[in-house]
């Protein structure tokens, strides 16, 4: 029976939007809830950009120690060659990778300015293909942008094509939100049955569907007997609009009429329950506020003013909450601390510093191993240019050699 899959592009798409970024070490917090969270995987960076190396192999190395684990961490690139070779010689245990290249007429003439044809991207996505296996690739996907607006007939091709070169999934990418549900499930279901390959679906949010367009192809591919894994990003963010959101697509597939029945419900492995600390982190490491209306993590998702709806809810939570707050990771008691507040900065002192870990239950093993965490500690500061909250204190305490290497930058 065909399985859905989540694959989070939150550090590759998420930022690339315009005025947002994330810290590597923010980066890394965020592959950490997206483990605990279930996600199959984590399009975690760009292996040819030099900025990138020293956290993308620190995080693999945290991969092998079984920090990141079952968690598969993947690579994004274009489908050149080239780009291949040079992401193995920076970052040689790269495992899984998705290549990507341009598909439409509109990006042919518009992008490529008549330099490539068809067979031209074919040939450049399978070259690229077969060479990241040879180097040690054992996961890799073929994607189509802006295959929304390209050619049915000719993603069939690329896909099949990709397939032969030892692709496992074909990622078609709705790259400026064109598709609707109706469009993009006659579209996947026409592409799975002819290639009966994996469908990868990249949506974005340019005209308010990705979630629904992200659903929708899903069932097309799974009605195809192929299985389907679905691009989120946390909180929906992503470029210009932003991309289907991480928690509303596993809400949608687990509540939503039609695909809350045995046939649909294959989020493996799943923890809702981490979902509500996950968003905080990445609207706190974003600086981008969740939206009140936020399905499911928003200040409003679970608040009742109306008569009525207000005596329904508390007669039973059924008659107006489709899901429990509970089951987000909601409810549990927040410590806010008031009063005098001790925080590491990036000029901290050893005894400010020793008093925040001693909170945090930390123990050091002499006074050596305390100044060596707080000295990375304040590299971090610097990097990040804000506060580190618990989840990043607690991350340089406990794999400080990792820790050296994403704090460590070089030009």
């Amino acid at each position: 029976m065909p399985k859905i899959f989540l694959i989070d592009v939150t550090n590759r798409d998420g930022v690339q939007t315009a005025h947002l970024g994330l810290a590597k070490i923010e980066k890394t917090i965020v592959n950490m809830y997206l483990n605990e969270m279930g996600v199959t995987q984590s399009e975690f960076g760009f292996p040819t950009t030099h900025h990138e190396t020293n956290y993308l192999n620190a995080n693999l190395e945290l991969a092998e120690m079984g920090v990141l684990t079952p968690i598969r961490l993947s690579g994004w690139m274009r489908a050149i060659k080239a780009d291949v070779e040079t992401a193995y010689q920076l970052v040689p245990k790269l495992k899984y990778l998705n290549l990507s290249i341009s598909t439409s007429d509109q990006m042919l003439s518009g992008k490529f300015q008549g330099r490539m044809t068809r067979d031209d991207i074919i040939h450049s996505m399978t070259e690229a293909a077969q060479t990241a296996i040879q180097l040690g690739a054992i996961g890799v996907g073929v994607n189509a942008e802006d295959a929304s607006r390209t050619d049915v007939e000719f993603l069939i091709d690329f896909a099949i094509a990709g397939k032969e070169a030892g692709a496992e999934r074909f990622r078609y990418c709705d790259t400026l939100g064109y598709d609707s549900p109706f469009s993009i499930y006659d579209r996947i279901l026409k592409i799975a049955e002819a290639s009966k390959m994996p469908i990868e679906l990249h949506c974005h949010n340019d005209l308010g569907m990705a979630v629904a367009n992200s659903i929708s192809g899903a069932k097309a591919a799974i009605d195809a007997e192929c299985d389907v894994y679905i691009n989120t990003t946390i909180n929906g963010i992503g470029e210009r609009a932003g991309n289907a959101d991480l928690i509303t697509v596993i809400l949608a597939i687990k509540y939503a009429n039609y695909f809350d029945n045995e046939n649909y419900s294959f989020l493996e492995n799943v923890n809702l329950k981490a979902a509500w600390k996950t968003c905080k982190y990445a609207s706190y490491a974003f600086k981008v506020p969740i939206p009140i209306t936020q399905p499911g993590v928003g200040a409003n998702a679970f608040a009742h003013a109306s008569g009525i709806h207000a005596d329904g809810v508390i007669k039973d939570r059924k008659n107006y909450e489709l899901y429990d707050y509970e089951e987000l990771g909601r409810g549990e008691p927040e410590l806010i601390e008031t009063g005098r507040q001790i925080v590491v900065g990036e000029y901290s002192g050893i005894r400010g510093f020793r008093n925040v870990y001693d909170n945090l239950a930390v123990e050091f093993k002499n006074e050596e191993e305390a100044r060596k965490i707080l000295e990375l500690t304040r590299f971090a500061n610097v990097e990040k240019q804000k506060p580190l909250v618990e989840e990043e204190l607690l991350f340089i305490a406990s794999y400080p050699e990792q820790a050296r290497k994403i704090l460590t930058l070089a030009p």
